[in-house]
């Protein structure tokens, strides 16, 4: 025991160890250097690249753009690191090819736990492929709502509008409800008081809902009047519909519910 104390005190107190350990540390930080300068580099390639996209005649998805450029970025980063993470090892003298040789890629995948790795990135490639979802759409994932901020190959993005940022893997995706592929519509209700004429009043209404198309520029076409929604002793509840582009309905119906207000009173018609 004391003859390998010794041994590991003359090793550690030679000067051609610590010039060792200086061209190894040394090279560690080269290669941390060169492949954060390269993801950085390769991203603002891609992002060019998709801009450029942009830029010609031919038809092209916003949405799609931006998924597959999140995506590349994101395959670039995984590529340059993982292979950083190989020249570092090497740099320590292990053999790598070696060490993949004996355990199989496949052996070391599962030995690592890697099953729901691989389940999450084959459902990424599938959510891409299929177009789901895309980044910049307002998505429900299980309790999860908000704009998808990025699609990763393990992992999906989403920010609430409280500032939340959700991050699902993409594995345990199993419903997703998109708010941005379709026109949404607005349920809009207003109660008035029952003393007030009611031919008069809805002939007022659509007279209002005409000219909400010229005013809101959300609006896919004029809103429908349905008529009586329900009544009581106190107040009559009459509703319309808005269509609107995707996931506009609820700041139309907040517009449009301060426009009614102030145009029913110019009517002389009673809210309650």
């Amino acid at each position: 025991m004391e003859a390998k104390i010794q041994s590991l005190k003359d090793y550690l107190l030679k000067e051609e160890t610590w010039g060792q350990l200086g061209l190894i540390f040394i090279e560690i930080v080269l290669i941390l250097l060169v492949s954060a300068v390269a993801v950085r580099v390769g991203k603002r390639i891609i992002q060019k690249f998709f801009l450029v996209r942009q830029r010609s005649p031919l038809g092209y998805s916003e949405r799609r753009q931006n998924t597959l450029m999140k995506l590349l970025q994101n395959v670039l980063t995984y590529v340059v690191y993982f292979s950083a993470i190989i020249a570092i090892l090497t740099t320590f003298g292990i053999k790598v090819a070696g060490l993949l040789a004996g355990a199989g890629i496949v052996g070391l995948a599962v030995g690592f736990g890697a099953q729901s790795l691989v389940k999450d990135v084959i459902t990424g490639f599938f959510i891409i492929f299929e177009d789901q979802f895309a980044v910049g759409d307002q998505v429900q994932i299980g309790t999860a709502n908000g704009i998808v901020q990025e699609i990763g190959l393990r992992t999906t993005k989403l920010k609430s509008y409280t500032g939340e940022l959700h991050i699902i893997p993409n594995g345990s995706i199993l419903v997703v409800i998109n708010y941005s592929i379709y026109n949404s519509l607005a349920l809009i209700d207003i109660s008035v008081t029952p003393d007030n004429d009611i031919l008069s009043m809805e002939k007022n209404i659509e007279e209002f809902l005409k000219e909400l198309p010229n005013k809101y520029e959300e609006l896919v076409k004029k809103p429908s009047y349905l008529g009586i929604q329900s009544f009581n002793a106190s107040e009559i509840v009459v509703r319309f519909t808005a269509e609107t582009v995707p996931t506009k309905q609820n700041s139309v119906a907040r517009k449009i519910r301060r426009d009614l207000v102030e145009f029913l009173e110019q009517k002389g018609i009673k809210i309650s």
